[in-house]
């Protein structure tokens, strides 16, 4: 017999937050059916596979992820530094709202499973390009001082900002309960090594 709707909805909420608290591979068969609240059997005989429920989890939370952060927003701003501080405000509201799910796409992306690395780059990897290629368009509004490579000043803007998301997803996983004050000091120390990056160090 098919599985109702709601109880699909209900049984992938509550591996969600399994895969997000614990990881995929600490993640056991017998941990998922525990928190969905039915056997073994049954979950896999819906869902076939632990790699299966994953990879419908993280489809979902990358649904979600496009609609809450509206990538598409980042065109149009013509200050790129701007348009980073913008996008990074609506990401740690995005974490505050749905920490599994940021949890859950973090790994899948900056720590994928082995065995998923190839499936997830295939099925994903197109949303990862459309938001790089984005970044690219905003940053070619910058005018760079001569002798500047842009691909190399673009991409040290990626590893602060990667940097930065995976010193704080740390914390996060330690406590989901930070005040408002915590995630503001966030964005300053973001935005103080931009400015470090396009103003330069030197005097």
């Amino acid at each position: 017999m098919p599985l109702k709707l709601y109880t699909r909805k209900q049984i992938l909420d509550a591996c969600l937050a399994v895969f997000a608290r614990h990881g995929y591979n600490n993640t056991s068969a017998a941990m998922l059916a525990e928190a969905a609240g039915i056997s073994k059997a049954l979950i896999f005989h819906h869902f076939k596979s632990k790699r299966e429920l994953y990879l419908l989890v993280l489809h979902r939370c990358i649904e979600k992820v496009g609609q809450e952060l509206a990538l598409n927003i980042l065109p149009e701003h013509e200050d790129f530094f701007a348009a980073i501080d913008e996008f990074s405000r609506l990401k740690l509201a995005y974490y505050q709202k749905y920490p599994d799910e940021y949890k859950v796409v973090q790994e899948a992306f900056y720590n994928p499973p082995d065995e998923l690395k190839a499936e997830i780059d295939q099925r994903f990897g197109t949303w990862l390009a459309a938001r790089d290629k984005m970044l690219e368009q905003l940053f070619s509004k910058v005018s760079l001082r001569e002798g500047v490579e842009r691909r190399q000043a673009l991409e040290l803007i990626k590893i602060v900002l990667d940097y930065m998301e995976e010193k704080y997803l740390a914390v996060l996983k330690a406590d989901n309960n930070l005040d408002p004050g915590y995630w503001e000091g966030i964005i300053g120390e973001m935005n103080t090594f931009l400015t470090m990056i396009r103003y330069g160090i030197e005097r």
